[in-house]
């Protein structure tokens, strides 16, 4: 019976004779893979027997004959087809799409220098074009993939439900230059968002504008200029101190603010060396940037009591957030002493990351600070309406519009759906996450800091490289070998041959597991066959590359097979 079908209509099944399946057979259970004695399966028992009788061929057949001539296929322009790029398929005159042809008036092209004389494009089916894409598009790796244990970088997955809020109809198709009257839903998230990452941060001042981490950092340097300005002293605090682990943008955005750097040192206990904070604190800093936990996945050891010991010497102290996701829904930066701080919302509040796409980085201060906050800050007006407004003091625009809107509602709905205690819960699972990771890959790799993490991990090969000459990147590029994604390598600066791993709160236990005992493996590798590692990759579509001279003569165009390569 065919599902769906009336019996009436339904034929019985044919067998190869014209006769229907099963007529004329023993009704009943047939063991799967039984085959006949004379059959190919039974001649192979036999074989495997000695005995040398051939299979009988069946009564009333004949020996099928190669009637046609054998077919040579072209072979492909490249021996590895699957590499070739676009502008090395298809062929002359082939299109993807017909587009009519202009009936308007015709038009001389400018006479510029810029024009070319032929541009040749690729010229494919739109069959080729789609498969072409979706090849490239497969082998990418992403969150939605696998496991992905950038550390510092967060990388964990993103529930699809913020995607369906962020595009519904009113949040997807509202004009920026909309009236505040005509766009009070979205303008109301927005303000929502506002306070609930001020009382996340405890500092009640937020400005939703910056459009990434860096540019959030950069806000908040700049607010602690124009404060200083403010108080006449900025003539004089004239430097920032940053520790030796902070992220490159610290000590980049102090340097574009116009302060000197001054490294602070990383204490025995990974933490931040308060002997020489007391000894470089003077009349000349104007603030300390601290990244909390820091970029050893630890936290700073009496923090509070380094914020006092900053704000009795008169500086600022400005807190690097990327990190919150190990401690959101516990501990509130404001609690701590920090004056403001920026977030990174695709790292604790779960939107896109990765790949140049958009961000934002929302920074959030005290009080004092709040003046001076980036414009514009979404407030509600005495009229009960939401708008756009500019601070007093405030540093400027630092984008166009409001910030990344798409993101922050992703971000709005992801808190909205855990709410506080699922916050505790994401940030709990985080630390338990590295904490498991810590214990199952500890004696097979060093841990220069060994004690209880928070949010991430950070190994070092050294012993690998010292023993077998083998380095952490190549313990990385064997990693894609084994379907993970690589770890963030050689940061912190710090930690020699780091491997930094941040499983994130999104990783189950079986994960961790897998992604560890691929870490155990490649670590005994590095023993038996250190040669193995220095040739990994070996199952990418791209093996080893020479980065050096990658980097050096760096090939930015497509050219001809059989040009001259660039200079």
């Amino acid at each position: 019976m065919v599902p769906g079908v009336p019996r009436a209509w339904a034929r019985p099944r044919r067998g190869p004779r014209g006769r229907a399946a099963g007529a004329g057979h023993r009704a009943g259970p047939r063991r799967v893979g039984a085959s006949r004695a004379g059959g190919p399966r039974g001649a192979a028992l036999r074989r495997d027997r000695g005995d040398a009788q051939r299979p009988r061929r069946r009564a009333g057949r004949r020996p099928r004959r190669d009637r046609g001539r054998r077919v040579t296929l072209p072979r492909p322009k490249t021996e590895d087809f699957g590499a070739r790029l676009s502008f090395d398929r298809g062929s002359p005159g082939r299109r993807a799409v017909d587009v009519p042809a202009w009936a308007g008036d015709e038009r001389p092209l400018p006479d510029t220098h810029l024009l070319r004389d032929s541009l040749r494009l690729p010229e494919l089916s739109q069959g080729e074009l789609v498969r072409y894409y979706t090849a490239l598009s497969a082998r990418n790796f992403g969150i939605d993939s696998g496991t992905y244990p950038l550390g510092s970088c967060t990388m964990k997955y993103n529930p699809k439900v913020d995607d369906l809020v962020a595009s519904s109809a009113g949040f997807a198709t509202a004009h920026p230059q909309s009236p505040a009257e005509e766009a009070q839903g979205t303008l109301r998230t927005l303000l929502e968002l506002r306070r609930g990452l001020g009382e996340a941060t405890g500092l009640p001042a937020v400005s939703l504008a910056p459009a990434a981490g860096a540019q959030g950092e950069l806000a908040g340097v700049l607010m602690i200029t124009r404060a200083l300005e403010d108080r006449g002293e900025l003539e004089t605090r004239r430097r920032i101190l940053v520790p030796d682990s902070a992220h490159g943008t610290n000590p980049a955005t102090a340097a574009m603010a116009g302060f000197a750097v001054t490294q602070i040192p990383t204490a025995a206990d990974g933490s931040l060396d308060r002997a020489t904070i007391e000894q470089e604190l003077d009349e000349s800093v104007a603030a300390v940037m601290v990244t909390a936990p820091n970029t050893l996945g630890l936290w700073e050891q009496g923090i509070e009591d380094v914020a006092d010991l900053i704000h009795g010497a008169g500086a600022y102290l400005y807190g690097d957030g990327a990190n919150f996701n190990a401690i959101m829904g516990r501990v509130r930066y404001g609690d701590l002493g920090f004056d403001v701080v920026h977030l990174n919302l695709h790292k604790s509040f779960s939107t896109p990351h990765g790949g140049g796409g958009p961000g934002a980085g929302p920074v959030c201060c005290s009080e004092e600070l709040a003046p001076y906050l980036p414009t514009p800050v979404v407030e509600e007006c005495e009229d009960g309406l939401v708008r756009l407004t500019a601070p007093e003091r405030s540093i400027g625009q630092l984008q166009q519009f409001h910030g990344n809107v798409g993101v922050l509602i992703r971000a709005y709905a992801y808190m909205r759906a855990l709410g506080l205690k699922g916050l505790r819960a994401v940030s709990g699972q985080a630390v338990l996450n590295a904490n498991y990771l810590r214990v199952l890959l500890h004696g097979h790799y060093d841990l220069p800091y060994d004690r209880p993490v928070l949010h991430e991990v950070v190994f070092s090969g050294s012993r690998q490289r010292r023993e077998h000459g083998v380095r952490t990147y190549d313990i990385a590029k064997r990693l894609i070998d084994h379907g993970f994604h690589p770890p963030t390598v050689y940061f912190p600066l710090i930690v020699e041959e780091a491997l930094m791993m941040e499983p994130t709160e999104t990783e189950p236990p079986e994960a961790i597991e897998a992604f560890a005992a691929a870490m155990i493996a490649i670590a005994e590798e590095a023993e038996e066959d250190p040669e193995e590692l220095h040739g990994a990759p070996w199952t990418a579509p791209i093996g080893r590359l020479d980065e050096a001279t990658a980097a050096r003569r760096p090939v930015l165009r497509w050219q001809e097979e059989g040009a001259d390569s660039p200079a």
